[in-house]
């Protein structure tokens, strides 16, 4: 009996034991799902979902709100930073820190006439810098780019193009250096997609540390990457020259915020502004907006501000150029200086962003730093505001409230922004002679509204260069008789659409337009019936001894001054538009108007008018970039990739070249016929 006592004892304790067991697991489960649901409920309450790259703020407009909202994204930014095993070690490397005071970077042609003289052959680096330096206050870096859209012409490489820049990697190294000198960090593109070109014999990573390393660059430009992969990090920290990367797009995974100091940010751009995902994982994170094709600036700069982040003052857009109007440019100029003054702040981790405000269209970022707090302000409405914008709590040590935008002293956050404005307040508690003098600056500038800048966009007109008739010999060319012509082509450009500005603007037109039709006389001329050839270029050299001052990449395919044997027939290649344009003068002809190759073309008389050689034809200019229309195609078609200089493969199509200088613009597919004028 005892046993048995015992032993209902035993069950007894043992089914009460999992009673409550079983309790507690239910209990457990309830709370876990009702966490589950309170969670869920807070981001549905503060509508806490990133949008792409960018995060919505909260629903309500109270510092209640605000502060639910962003203690929820601080919990989201700390579980996705522990799960991408996020450290910060690239953050603090010296020779990287300049990205985090990296606000305002233009991406800039080679060809940029402000940029290189041809006629002087020098790179004219201060030029370039004065010229932003007065227009919108100044840049903190620059991307060159010495590849798209030309590349593809032939079979040179990314690397290829920037070492055939004029003086190579010399002279490349010494413009890096202008740029240090002035105070600017440089950058050259990466471009994973130029798989078509020359192999270079060693990986993508490593070919372009090779050349970073060569030429002293700081930053290397992803282009179309959603983070620059880590291989490249080893590989520029193995040339002992380590540079910072930029993806063109935020790097897909947290994980590449590690080594990926920068990132270009396309960012939609509703009434309400967003945050920057990438920023707000990490603060040191510089993120530059690129809205390249937008003709006002506005929304690109207020989320900058808002935001402290940096903004790619992209103008010279593939040879189109798409200026920043006066009104942006001096906005420009007055958000860029607020922030290298306060970029400090501007990368706290205790940024705030949507601190509440009092009226409908105002927003506003807080970040603290070393002369206290910062508010960044942005009035989204079409209409000026003014009073009080937000309110702040009494505190005795603070001695007032600057109003940087205006540089003025103020008792509390009440002030005035423009329509479409920018307002900074800085919370005082101790003054220095350093803040009473940009405050000092900043007034200076605030003595002209932006309202009083035209904000009116306009595009470059560009001119033909002349071409001086030839009365040569036209023995053996193709007579043209002249006759009424229906001169119907267009640019075959990847970018730009129909952009008023883009292809080029031919001299009966009022603008340059990647379409063109016009009814005109031509008169009789002669075509050479095939493109100049090697030996004819040859019986040229040796009579004129001609050598060209910029001899890179001179008759490439040439050696110990000849052609090849059997290239004879072949035409020449490897010739500049300078270069072509001394043979014909030399042989009592002239390069023909394009209208006139196409005419020729069209009545079916000249032979390897199309897919032979690419065949030089006008020029044309604008204030920044010089091209060259070229026509007829050619036999090479790199495969790969969409972004290879496109092939023209009908009579109404060309091509146009960006020209530089000889050592860049000669290629291995570019040859020319010449024409003379009829009596």
């Amino acid at each position: 009996m005892v046993r048995g006592e015992e032993s209902g004892a035993g069950f007894t304790g043992r089914r009460d034991s999992f009673a409550r067991a079983m309790r507690r697991c239910i209990f457990a489960l309830a709370l876990f799902a009702a966490l589950t649901v309170l969670h869920f409920a807070v981001a549905q309450d503060t509508h806490f979902e990133p949008q792409g790259d960018q995060i919505p703020g909260p629903t309500g407009t109270d510092r209640a709100a605000q502060q639910a909202w962003l203690q929820e994204l601080r919990q989201w930014r700390h579980e996705r930073r522990i799960r991408a095993g996020f450290e910060d070690s690239e953050y603090k490397r010296p020779e990287l820190l300049w990205t985090q005071r990296d606000f305002v970077s233009p991406q800039a042609m080679v060809e940029d006439r402000y940029l290189y003289d041809p006629a002087t052959r020098r790179y004219t680096v201060d030029r370039f810098l004065d010229d932003l330096d007065t227009r919108y206050g100044g840049i903190d870096s620059v991307l060159l780019w010495p590849v798209y859209p030309n590349i593809g012409i032939d079979n040179r490489s990314q690397w290829d193009l920037t070492r055939d820049m004029p003086g190579g990697t010399a002279a490349l190294r010494k413009m890096v250096e202008d740029f240090h000198r002035r105070g600017v960090k440089v950058l050259f593109p990466a471009m994973p997609w130029d798989t078509g070109t020359r192999n270079p014999g060693v990986s993508h990573a490593v070919a372009t540390a090779q050349l970073m390393a060569e030429i002293g660059a700081d930053g290397v430009n992803g282009d179309t990457f959603e983070g620059v992969p880590r291989s490249y990090r080893t590989a520029s920290d193995e040339t002992g020259h380590p540079v910072a990367f930029e993806p063109e797009l935020a790097p897909k995974s947290d994980e590449g915020l590690i080594w990926n100091s920068m990132n270009w940010a396309y960012w939609k751009f509703p009434f309400t502004p967003m945050v920057a995902k990438a920023k707000w994982l990490e603060s040191r994170h510089m993120e530059h907006i690129s809205d390249r094709w937008a003709r006002d600036k506005t929304d690109d700069l207020q989320y900058a501000f808002f935001n402290g982040a940096g903004y790619v003052s992209w103008e010279n857009i593939w040879g189109i150029w798409n200026g920043i109007t006066p009104r942006d440019a001096e906005a420009l100029r007055r958000v860029a200086k607020i922030e290298r003054f306060f970029a400090d702040a501007l990368v706290s981790p205790d940024w705030e962003p949507f601190y509440p405000t009092l009226q409908h269209g105002v927003f506003s970022s807080l970040f603290n730093g070393k002369y206290g707090r910062l508010w960044t302000v942005i009035n989204r409405n079409e209409y000026k505001v003014s009073g009080a914008q937000f309110e702040v709590e009494p505190d005795s040590t603070v001695l007032g409230y600057y109003d940087l935008w205006h540089g003025v002293l103020l008792k509390s956050p009440s002030f005035e922004m423009e329509p479409h404005g920018f307002g900074a307040i800085l919370e005082v508690k101790a003054d220095s002679q350093e803040l009473q003098g940009f405050v000092l600056q900043m007034k200076a500038l605030a003595a002209r509204p932006l309202a009083s800048y035209s904000h009116e966009w306009q595009f470059l007109p560009q001119k033909v260069i002349d071409i001086a008739p030839a009365r040569g010999v036209h023995t053996g060319m193709v007579p043209i008789n002249g006759g009424t012509f229906d001169f119907v082509v267009k640019g075959v450009e990847i970018e730009g659409e129909n952009w008023v500005g883009l292809d080029v603007q031919y001299p009966w037109e009022d603008s340059p337009r990647r379409f063109h039709q016009h009814l005109m006389e031509i008169k009789t001329f002669f075509i050479d019936k095939y493109p100049v050839t090697n030996s004819e270029f040859k019986a040229f050299l040796e009579a004129t001894h001609y050598h060209p001052e910029d001899d890179h990449n001179f008759l490439k395919d040439w050696s110990n001054g000849s052609y090849p044997d059997g290239w004879g027939a072949r035409p020449v290649t490897w010739v500049s538009i300078e270069d072509a344009r001394a043979y014909a003068k030399w042989a009592g002809k002239r390069l023909p108007h394009e209208w006139e190759w196409q005419y020729a073309a069209q009545g079916g008389e000249a032979m390897d008018m199309m897919g032979k050689v690419w065949q030089w034809t006008d020029e044309y200019v604008d204030e920044h970039t010089r091209a060259a229309i070229l026509r007829g195609g050619s036999s090479y078609r790199p495969s790969g990739s969409m972004w290879y200089f496109p092939q023209n493969t009908k009579l109404n199509e060309h091509g146009k070249y960006l020209l530089m200088a000889p050592s860049k613009d000669r290629a291995g597919t570019l040859g020319f016929r010449c024409v003379v004028d009829g009596e």
